[in-house]
Protein backbone atom coordinates (compact mmCIF):
# COMPACT_ATOMS: atom_id res chain seq x y z
CA UNK A 1 0.00 0.00 0.00
CA UNK A 2 1.19 3.63 -0.89
CA UNK A 3 1.84 5.55 2.21
CA UNK A 4 0.47 8.73 3.36
CA UNK A 5 1.84 12.27 3.68
CA UNK A 6 0.87 14.40 6.56
CA UNK A 7 2.02 17.94 6.53
CA UNK A 8 1.51 20.63 9.88
CA UNK A 9 0.92 24.34 9.08
CA UNK A 10 0.57 27.61 11.19
CA UNK A 11 2.53 31.03 11.85
CA UNK A 12 5.35 31.61 14.04
CA UNK A 13 4.16 30.77 17.33
CA UNK A 14 1.29 28.05 16.75
CA UNK A 15 3.15 24.67 18.22
CA UNK A 16 3.85 22.67 15.44
CA UNK A 17 7.85 21.47 16.57
CA UNK A 18 5.90 20.36 19.85
CA UNK A 19 2.59 18.60 17.95
CA UNK A 20 5.04 17.02 15.62
CA UNK A 21 6.80 15.13 18.45
CA UNK A 22 3.79 14.36 19.83
CA UNK A 23 2.55 13.14 16.64
CA UNK A 24 5.48 10.96 15.44
CA UNK A 25 5.44 9.33 18.34
CA UNK A 26 2.04 8.54 18.29
CA UNK A 27 2.28 7.16 14.63
CA UNK A 28 5.50 5.26 15.36
CA UNK A 29 3.51 3.22 18.09
CA UNK A 30 1.01 2.36 15.67
CA UNK A 31 3.73 0.01 14.22
CA UNK A 32 3.91 2.86 10.97
CA UNK A 33 6.76 3.18 8.95
CA UNK A 34 7.81 6.95 9.10
CA UNK A 35 9.77 9.52 7.79
CA UNK A 36 9.71 13.11 9.89
CA UNK A 37 10.94 16.10 7.90
CA UNK A 38 10.45 19.57 7.48
CA UNK A 39 10.50 22.65 4.89
CA UNK A 40 12.97 24.46 3.91
CA UNK A 41 15.16 21.57 4.68
CA UNK A 42 15.15 17.29 4.66
CA UNK A 43 17.90 16.88 2.27
CA UNK A 44 21.40 18.40 2.17
CA UNK A 45 20.41 20.80 -0.56
CA UNK A 46 17.07 21.61 1.45
CA UNK A 47 18.97 22.61 4.48
CA UNK A 48 21.59 24.97 2.80
CA UNK A 49 18.56 26.57 1.27
CA UNK A 50 17.19 27.24 4.76
CA UNK A 51 20.33 28.70 6.19
CA UNK A 52 20.29 31.09 3.13
CA UNK A 53 16.60 31.65 3.27
CA UNK A 54 16.66 32.18 7.23
CA UNK A 55 19.67 34.03 7.54
CA UNK A 56 18.30 37.43 9.30
CA UNK A 57 22.09 39.01 8.36
CA UNK A 58 20.94 38.33 4.55
CA UNK A 59 19.94 41.88 3.74
CA UNK A 60 16.87 42.51 0.97
CA UNK A 61 15.64 38.91 -1.35
CA UNK A 62 12.78 39.68 -3.70
CA UNK A 63 9.63 38.04 -3.13
CA UNK A 64 10.37 36.17 -6.12
CA UNK A 65 14.01 34.71 -5.40
CA UNK A 66 12.18 33.76 -1.98
CA UNK A 67 9.23 31.65 -3.74
CA UNK A 68 11.73 30.17 -5.99
CA UNK A 69 14.29 29.03 -3.50
CA UNK A 70 11.54 27.86 -1.21
CA UNK A 71 10.63 25.53 -4.32
CA UNK A 72 14.42 24.60 -5.01
CA UNK A 73 14.11 23.14 -1.24
CA UNK A 74 10.89 21.48 -2.11
CA UNK A 75 11.61 19.69 -5.40
CA UNK A 76 14.45 18.30 -3.96
CA UNK A 77 13.10 16.92 -0.72
CA UNK A 78 9.86 15.14 -3.25
CA UNK A 79 12.46 13.37 -5.38
CA UNK A 80 14.53 12.68 -2.52
CA UNK A 81 12.60 11.59 0.22
CA UNK A 82 9.05 12.24 0.02
CA UNK A 83 7.77 10.39 -3.09
CA UNK A 84 10.26 7.27 -2.44
CA UNK A 85 9.21 7.11 0.96
CA UNK A 86 5.62 6.72 0.41
CA UNK A 87 6.36 4.35 -2.85
CA UNK A 88 7.82 2.26 -0.04
CA UNK A 89 4.50 2.25 1.90
CA UNK A 90 5.98 4.45 4.67
CA UNK A 91 4.22 7.34 6.09
CA UNK A 92 5.71 11.01 5.78
CA UNK A 93 5.47 13.90 8.30
CA UNK A 94 6.44 16.99 7.58
CA UNK A 95 6.60 20.32 9.27
CA UNK A 96 5.14 22.93 6.13
CA UNK A 97 5.10 21.85 2.67
CA UNK A 98 3.39 23.86 -0.70
CA UNK A 99 0.64 25.20 1.93
CA UNK A 100 3.36 27.25 3.46
CA UNK A 101 4.09 28.98 0.32
CA UNK A 102 0.38 29.91 -0.94
CA UNK A 103 0.55 31.16 2.40
CA UNK A 104 4.00 32.94 3.22
CA UNK A 105 5.11 33.81 -0.07
CA UNK A 106 1.58 34.08 -1.66
CA UNK A 107 -0.42 35.70 1.05
CA UNK A 108 2.30 37.66 2.81
CA UNK A 109 4.68 38.85 -0.02
CA UNK A 110 2.26 38.84 -2.20
CA UNK A 111 2.92 36.27 -5.11
CA UNK A 112 0.37 35.50 -7.62
CA UNK A 113 -1.61 32.27 -6.48
CA UNK A 114 -1.31 31.07 -10.09
CA UNK A 115 2.47 31.78 -10.09
CA UNK A 116 2.89 29.13 -7.08
CA UNK A 117 0.12 26.56 -8.64
CA UNK A 118 2.41 26.41 -11.48
CA UNK A 119 5.59 25.81 -9.65
CA UNK A 120 3.55 22.90 -7.22
CA UNK A 121 2.68 21.00 -10.52
CA UNK A 122 6.70 21.29 -11.63
CA UNK A 123 8.45 21.32 -8.85
CA UNK A 124 6.56 19.52 -6.49
CA UNK A 125 5.47 17.19 -9.35
CA UNK A 126 1.84 18.34 -8.12
CA UNK A 127 1.86 15.80 -5.06
CA UNK A 128 -0.36 17.37 -1.79
CA UNK A 129 -0.75 15.67 1.51
CA UNK A 130 -3.48 13.69 2.36
CA UNK A 131 -4.06 15.32 5.70
CA UNK A 132 -2.94 19.16 6.62
CA UNK A 133 -2.93 19.92 10.13
CA UNK A 134 -3.50 23.90 10.33
CA UNK A 135 -2.96 25.19 13.64
CA UNK A 136 -4.35 28.36 13.96
CA UNK A 137 -4.09 31.03 16.37
CA UNK A 138 -4.21 35.13 16.54
CA UNK A 139 -1.05 36.67 15.37
CA UNK A 140 -0.60 38.76 18.39
CA UNK A 141 -0.40 35.60 20.77
CA UNK A 142 1.89 33.63 18.43
CA UNK A 143 4.38 36.55 17.97
CA UNK A 144 4.82 36.63 21.67
CA UNK A 145 5.50 32.91 22.15
CA UNK A 146 7.70 32.84 19.33
CA UNK A 147 9.76 35.92 20.90
CA UNK A 148 10.26 33.75 23.82
CA UNK A 149 12.79 32.01 21.59
CA UNK A 150 15.17 34.46 21.17
CA UNK A 151 16.75 35.86 18.42
CA UNK A 152 13.90 36.17 15.05
CA UNK A 153 14.97 34.69 11.76
CA UNK A 154 14.65 36.42 8.77
CA UNK A 155 11.16 36.00 8.55
CA UNK A 156 9.73 35.45 11.70
CA UNK A 157 11.19 39.30 12.24
CA UNK A 158 8.73 40.45 9.60
CA UNK A 159 5.98 42.81 10.76
CA UNK A 160 2.50 41.83 11.87
CA UNK A 161 0.48 43.10 9.04
CA UNK A 162 2.54 40.20 6.92
CA UNK A 163 1.63 37.34 9.80
CA UNK A 164 -1.87 38.91 9.65
CA UNK A 165 -1.70 37.93 5.64
CA UNK A 166 -0.05 34.93 6.08
CA UNK A 167 -3.02 33.52 8.57
CA UNK A 168 -5.51 34.48 6.46
CA UNK A 169 -4.44 32.85 3.41
CA UNK A 170 -4.03 29.84 5.50
CA UNK A 171 -7.61 30.27 6.36
CA UNK A 172 -8.92 30.90 2.68
CA UNK A 173 -7.14 27.70 1.84
CA UNK A 174 -8.75 25.35 5.28
CA UNK A 175 -11.87 26.78 3.64
CA UNK A 176 -11.35 25.50 0.14
CA UNK A 177 -10.15 22.45 0.80
CA UNK A 178 -12.43 21.10 4.05
CA UNK A 179 -11.31 17.49 3.23
CA UNK A 180 -8.04 17.45 3.45
CA UNK A 181 -7.17 20.18 6.13
CA UNK A 182 -8.10 20.40 10.19
CA UNK A 183 -8.34 22.97 11.52
CA UNK A 184 -6.89 23.30 15.40
CA UNK A 185 -7.24 26.54 17.14
CA UNK A 186 -3.62 26.67 18.76
CA UNK A 187 -4.46 29.49 21.37
CA UNK A 188 -5.89 26.72 23.87
CA UNK A 189 -4.00 24.57 26.02
CA UNK A 190 -1.26 22.43 24.89
CA UNK A 191 -3.20 18.63 25.93
CA UNK A 192 -6.04 19.97 23.93
CA UNK A 193 -4.30 20.95 20.76
CA UNK A 194 -2.55 17.59 20.65
CA UNK A 195 -5.74 15.31 21.48
CA UNK A 196 -7.35 17.01 18.36
CA UNK A 197 -4.26 16.33 16.18
CA UNK A 198 -4.22 13.10 17.24
CA UNK A 199 -7.71 12.34 16.40
CA UNK A 200 -7.33 13.36 12.87
CA UNK A 201 -4.50 11.36 12.69
CA UNK A 202 -5.81 8.88 13.73
CA UNK A 203 -8.94 8.92 10.97
CA UNK A 204 -6.76 8.78 8.48
CA UNK A 205 -4.79 5.69 10.05
CA UNK A 206 -8.44 3.73 10.49
CA UNK A 207 -8.76 4.68 6.85
CA UNK A 208 -5.46 3.44 5.56
CA UNK A 209 -5.30 0.01 7.43
CA UNK A 210 -7.04 -2.71 5.20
Amino acid sequence: MKGRLITLEGGEGAGKSTVLQTLREHIESSGIRLQVTREPGGTALGEAIRAIVLDPELGTVCAESELLLMFAARAQLVRELIRPALERGEWVLADRFTDASFAYQGGGRGQPGARIEDLEVWAAEGLRPDLTILLDLPVSLGLARAGERGRPDRIEAERGEFFERVREAYRRRADADPHRFRVIDASRPLPRVTADAIAAVDALVADWKP
